[in-house]
């Protein structure tokens, strides 16, 4: 597998890991995700294929939620000195989750997959200015979510 495909099977892992929240399924669409991409031989050729991962990404985490089941509780506990860390990721999470959809994946292509403003905007089909704009804004108001009080509560 070249070094690309390999990157960007590891961005496609953790964006469908992102949507789904089970490390397993993600593995599952990921590997889904490639056999799609590459059952298309036609379109390897072509200059959008990182768009054309995510939609198919994307697609495929859909058709996984509308089949998902719910996930049992387990009975474990974290241990006391992540408990800090626990609680600002949930803190974090909940900002995002206040976030339109649309902003939210802005937020994990741009910060968590590491793609660029360009990479984001085609994936996502808007003008680069459009995801310079959106997340601004959208930085802007997680800020504003975290700096809450009432938030915290």
């Amino acid at each position: 597998m070249p070094a690309d495909i390999r990157e960007q099977y590891d961005k496609i892992y953790r964006y469908c890991y992102y949507k789904v929240g089970n490390a397993a399924l993600a593995e599952d669409l990921t590997q889904d995700t490639f056999l799609k991409y590459f059952a298309h031989n036609a379109y390897l050729e072509r200059g959008k294929q990182m768009a054309y991962l995510y939609t198919i990404a994307r697609n495929v985490c859909i058709d996984a939620f509308r089949r998902r089941k719910p996930e049992p509780l387990t009975e474990e506990l974290p241990d006391a000195r992540s408990m800090d860390q626990l609680e600002l990721k949930i803190t974090v999470r909940q900002a995002l989750d206040a976030l339109p959809e649309q902003e939210r994946e802005l937020m994990f292509l741009r910060y968590a997959n590491g793609l660029s403003v360009g990479e984001t905007a085609s994936v996502l089909g808007m003008s680069r200015f459009a995801v310079y704009r959106r997340t601004s804004a959208a930085l802007a108001a997680l800020k504003n979510l975290l700096h809450e009080e009432d938030f915290y509560e």
